[in-house]
């Protein structure tokens, strides 16, 4: 479970719910709580908290993949799904930092804004997040975008505009919202149509995965919309597969890894099996996954555990704005949905929505 308070801080419990870490996200501090003996009725009445189950929170598929992937990049995995999931050299890479920047972009934005301002502030979000992680392991000419803080895109069709794009998948509303907001966080560095292309298909997959269309559904979309060639099977496919970063050659891929899967976990090892930029690949693939089958709850305990607390609150930040239900918001967090005018009338926020002027202020 992650706890939140007026959105500084986050407590995750172990699985055995004796102990909970908490950490606090205005210093930065990692205490251990004991929680036998009423000690978690105790900091409930101390602090006003948010509950939030870490199996609700989303965007972990993207950054599984990233993680699992990133040992076995460069073809230095043996093309088997035999292999450990997590192991000494399993970290987040750029793959992690910049699905975290658009997501951050898109939500400073807000998805009503207009084209500009949303592409602007995905700008910012990825020069802000690209130099906080500066050795993440960019490509060079993002790296060389960074470091610049240019602001101009490049024609770039590499994969990253896919890889960091879940966040439209699971903000918009409808396939045109989806894939609105997929080319405008491609088009600001990968203008090319593969790149912009690669970037719309992946979040039409998370977005139809996540509203229960089927596989054979999904697939069809791809191969109708964006004319992937999804004909070959992953065992046809991992013999002469090598370390590629376009898209025409990492999305089909991934979107096949998808589509073979019985479940989270078994997609991942297929498209770690298959090799090349597999940390980028098992990203692209995972995002989908999890939208389709969700991920398992000791999955993303791993995951949460490898991030830093700045990629923690982003992602929870992300969920409380994005996926978090209304009722429960209003139930345990009414101060995150209330604000005041300038004339001082309380209105209650909700996301997509105008502000409404609360008649009756609320209880707290």
């Amino acid at each position: 479970y992650c706890f939140l308070y007026m959105s500084q801080c986050i407590i995750l419990f172990e699985a055995d719910k004796s102990k909970a870490f908490f950490t606090d996200k205005r210093n930065k501090n990692r205490f251990l709580y004991n929680l036998k003996g009423g000690g978690c009725k105790k900091i409930m009445a101390k602090q006003r908290l948010i509950v939030m189950r870490l199996e609700e929170i989303h965007m972990f598929g993207a950054i599984l993949g990233d993680i699992i992937g990133s040992p076995y990049e460069f073809d230095r995995g043996n093309k088997s799904k035999e292999f450990s999931l997590f192991i000494k050299n399993s970290k987040f890479t750029d793959d992690t930092v910049m699905t975290v920047a658009v997501a951050n972009g898109i939500m400073a934005a807000g998805v009503d804004a207009d084209d500009n301002l949303i592409k602007e502030c995905i700008i910012d979000a990825m020069h802000l997040w690209g130099n906080e992680y500066p050795d993440a392991g960019y490509g060079c000419k993002f790296s060389e975008w960074l470091y610049f803080k240019d602001r101009k895109p490049y024609n770039s069709f590499g994969n990253g505009s896919a890889m960091r794009v879940s966040a439209a998948g699971w903000i918009g509303e409808d396939l045109a919202s989806v894939r609105r907001l997929a080319r405008l966080s491609a088009e600001v560095t990968h203008n090319h149509p593969e790149g912009i292309k690669g970037a719309e298909a992946i979040a039409s997959a998370i977005f139809m995965a996540k509203n229960n269309f089927t596989k054979e559904e999904i697939k069809g979309y791809t191969v109708s919309e964006f004319e992937y060639d999804l004909s070959r099977t992953c065992d046809e496919i991992r013999p002469d597969y090598y370390h590629v970063e376009s898209c025409q050659e990492t999305v089909p891929q991934a979107i096949t890894a998808f589509l073979e899967g019985e479940d989270f976990e078994d997609v991942i090892r297929i498209a770690v099996s298959l090799g090349g930029d597999c940390d980028t690949l098992t990203a692209i693939a995972g995002s989908m996954a999890e939208a389709f089958y969700g991920v398992p709850a000791w999955l993303k305990y791993e995951c949460y555990e490898r991030l830093d607390a700045n990629l923690r609150n982003i992602l929870s930040d992300f969920e409380l704005r994005y996926q978090f239900k209304e009722y429960t918001a209003l139930k345990y967090h009414p101060m995150y949905w209330f604000s005041k005018d300038k004339d001082g009338i309380v209105q209650l926020q909700k996301p997509f929505a105008e502000p409404e002027t609360v008649r009756e202020p609320p209880d707290r």
